[in-house]
C-alpha cells in the first residue's frame, strides 16, 4: 500500500506542476506559493477537523525550520517550472535524493572518517553520476539562454533535500501527517503573502486564476499521500517510486506543451534518475532511517 501512496503522490505533484505551468504566465512564483498555501490551509484544516487531528504541536520550531527550507524550495521550483520544460524542472527538483547522499558523504569527510569513505565508494560514484547528469541537462538550457532557470531548479532540489530530512524528523517524533502538511501550507501562505508586498501582484477576477485552485488542492493531496507513504514506514521501493513523477511530467510536457529536449537532455534525465535510485539504495545501508520526501 505504501507504493500506491507514493505513485499517487507523484501523479498529484506532476498534475500540480501542469497547473503551475498554465498559471505562471499570469502570476509570479510568490503569488502561486501564497495561493497554493492558502488553499492548502483550508483543505487541510477541514481534513484535520474531520479526522479529529489537533493542530496544537509540541515541536513548533521543527515546523518553522521545515517551512523555511520547504518554502524556499517551492519558490525555486515554481520559477523553474515557469521557465523550463516540465520534465527538466521536475528532474532537477528530484535531484534531492542525490543531494541527501552528498550530505552523507560530506559529513563523513568532515568527520575525517576516510575508512568509511572508502567503504562508501559506490555511493560517492552515484553522487558523481548524479551531478554529471545535471551537467548534461543544463547544457540544453545553456543553449536556449535558460541557464539561470536551470540553476534555480537545481537549487530547488538542494533545498528540498533539507526539507525532506526535517519531514523525516517530524515523523519520528510522532507528528501526524495532516498536521505537518497543514503547517507547511500555512508557512507557504504567509511567506508568499509577505513576499507579494515587494512585487507586482495580479488580479484574481480572471479566467486564468482558476488554475490556482487545483494547484492548492493537488499540492495538499500530494503531500498527504507522500507523508503517509513515508511515516507508515519508509522503504526503498517507496523512495524510488518518487521518480515516477518525472515520467508523468515528461508525458504531460510532451502532450500538453510540446516540450522538446535534445538527446543529451534525455540522457541527463535518465542518469539523474538512475543515480538517485542507486543513492537511495546505498544510503539505506548507511542510514537507519532514510529521510522522507516532500514538496
Amino acid at each position: 500500500m505504501q507504493a500506491a501512496w507514493m505513485v499517487a503522490a507523484s501523479l498529484f505533484f506532476a498534475l500540480m506542476s501542469v497547473c503551475i505551468k498554465f498559471a505562471s504566465p499570469y502570476f509570479g512564483p510568490l503569488e502561486i506559493v501564497c495561493y497554493r498555501g492558502a488553499i492548502g490551509v483550508l483543505f487541510m484544516w477541514a481534513l484535520c477537523r474531520s479526522r479529529g487531528v489537533r493542530l496544537h504541536t509540541s515541536v513548533p520550531m521543527m515546523h518553522v525550520w521545515r517551512n523555511v527550507v520547504g518554502v524556499s524550495a517551492l519558490v525555486c521550483w515554481f520559477y523553474a517550472i515557469a521557465h523550463l520544460p516540465l520534465a527538466t524542472a521536475m528532474t532537477l527538483n528530484y535531484m534531492s535524493g542525490v543531494w541527501v547522499a552528498a550530505f552523507l558523504v560530506g559529513g563523513t569527510l568532515l568527520m575525517g572518517q576516510l575508512a568509511d569513505i572508502r567503504r562508501q565508494g559506490p555511493l560517492v560514484m552515484a553522487v558523481m553520476a548524479g551531478f554529471a547528469g545535471v551537467v548534461m541537462m543544463l547544457r540544453p538550457t545553456l543553449e536556449q539562454n535558460q541557464l539561470f532557470a536551470g540553476l534555480i531548479g537545481l537549487l530547488s532540489g538542494l533545498m528540498s533535500a533539507l526539507a525532506y530530512i526535517q519531514v523525516a524528523a517530524l515523523g519520528r517524533v510522532g507528528e501526524p501527517e495532516a498536521r505537518t502538511v497543514f503547517y507547511f501550507s500555512l508557512g507557504a501562505a504567509l511567506a508568499g503573502g509577505i513576499g507579494m508586498q515587494f512585487f507586482d501582484t495580479h488580479p484574481l477576477h480572471t479566467v486564468q486564476a482558476l488554475w490556482l485552485l487545483p494547484v492548492g488542492i493537488l499540492a495538499a493531496l500530494g503531500q498527504l499521500c507522500m507523508t503517509r507513504a513515508y511515516t507508515r514506514g519508509a522503504t526503498m521501493v517507496v523512495a524510488n517510486l518518487q521518480y515516477s513523477g518525472i515520467v508523468f511530467a515528461a508525458l504531460f510536457g510532451l502532450l500538453l506543451f510540446g516540450d522538446q529536449l535534445p538527446l543529451i537532455g534525455w540522457l541527463g534525465m535518465a542518469t539523474i534518475v538512475a543515480s538517485g535510485i542507486a543513492a537511495t539504495v546505498l544510503r539505506a545501508r548507511a542510514l537507519p532511517n532514510p529521510p522522507a520526501e516532500s514538496h
